[in-house]
């Protein structure tokens, strides 16, 4: 069975911004190099949800995945690091995070 990640960023508070986010993770809006570079890293499905401006991901991934490796790999890729940057337009980091940091990995607090 493959290994679960949630985790959770907010986008910056304006409709217009948020709508534009969308339709950048709308069917045919991520760029092919992003979406091979998910799957290269071991990341078997990942879906994003959106409440308001709160973002939550949940990532299912193979079992030699790390963040740890994906970070490395998405360092070395300059179309990565400009889509990233691109998506900072529209991102704002959690309360909590660390600077410089994204998305942040939520504690499972239930399980049925």
């Amino acid at each position: 069975m493959a290994k679960r990640y949630c985790l959770a960023l907010d986008l910056q508070d304006n409709p217009e911004l948020i709508e534009e986010y969308i339709q950048y993770h709308s069917p045919g809006g991520v760029w092919p190099e992003i979406l091979a570079s998910i799957k290269d890293s071991g990341i078997l499905n990942m879906q994003i949800y959106r409440t308001g401006n709160r973002l939550f991901m949940i990532m299912s991934v193979s079992d030699d995945f790390t963040f740890e490796k994906k970070a490395k790999m998405d360092k070395e890729n300059p179309k990565v690091q400009e889509w990233e940057e691109l998506m900072w337009k529209f991102q704002e980091p959690l309360p909590w995070a660390k600077p410089g940091e994204k998305w942040i990995l939520m504690d499972e607090i239930f399980n049925l």
